[in-house]
């Protein structure tokens, strides 16, 4: 993942549904991290000009805004990683999370 060099951000575990990613992230890679809300920019782009190309879909193809969550703790992350695991089944795509294939970890994230 280029998230490091190009944004100064290291992603961790990641979960994506149908129209939108969710993801852990922390500052941290090659350069001085930019904001937020560029590096989420940034990540939707490339992702959805590759998924479309591949799909042969049109866009859009994520949703316009973001929402995020401060982390504060291990505990905390283990949490909301628990919590977030559990949405494909929340929106009824599979029956048990580890069903979902698109779901993982880039690289572990400390606190």
């Amino acid at each position: 993942m280029q998230a490091p060099r190009r944004y100064g951000w290291r992603v961790g575990r990641y979960v994506i549904m149908p129209d939108h990613i969710h993801f852990f992230c922390a500052p941290g890679g090659e350069r001085e991290p930019s904001t937020l809300s560029v590096f989420v920019g940034g990540v939707k782009m490339w992702s959805a000009r590759s998924i479309l190309a591949a799909s042969k879909r049109s866009p859009p193809l994520w949703q316009r805004e973001f929402f995020d969550h401060l982390l504060r703790s291990t505990e905390s992350y283990a949490s909301k990683w628990a919590y977030v695991r559990e949405n494909p089944v929340r929106a009824l795509l599979v029956e048990e999370a580890e069903q979902w294939p698109y779901a993982g970890e880039v690289e572990p994230l400390h606190f």
